[in-house]
């Protein structure tokens, strides 16, 4: 992987952390926004939202001296984007929960 401190391109952290996505059987789509993913195997929260989701976004983090970082859609970060394993583990996590247990916040 490129060297994520110079010339920033969000998509390869995006594509890393998409792939392991992927790879545990979750739908992603990769959007102008960012890494759509949700979880087919949980009920949402309501009608309009059968499965729980969220646009996971890629972006420097000004309180860790620029570093590119992993954002939830409600603008809660995740991980390090040098860190998809981690930024990984913690989606599947949070996407595992039921509605009565979601983010607020969650649903994108």
């Amino acid at each position: 992987m490129d060297d994520l401190r110079s010339e920033y391109n969000s998509f390869h952290p995006l594509a890393a952390l998409g792939a392991r996505l992927s790879a545990r059987r979750l739908p992603v789509d990769y959007t102008a926004r960012g890494l759509r993913v949700k979880n087919p195997r949980v009920p949402g929260c309501c009608a309009e939202v059968a499965h729980p989701c969220d646009t996971i976004r890629c972006r420097r983090r000004a309180d860790d001296g620029g570093t590119p970082w992993y954002f939830t859609s409600w603008h809660e970060p995740i991980a390090p984007a040098d860190a998809p394993d981690d930024a990984a583990m913690y989606v599947l996590g949070y996407l595992a929960r039921g509605p009565e247990r979601a983010h607020p916040e969650g649903v994108s």
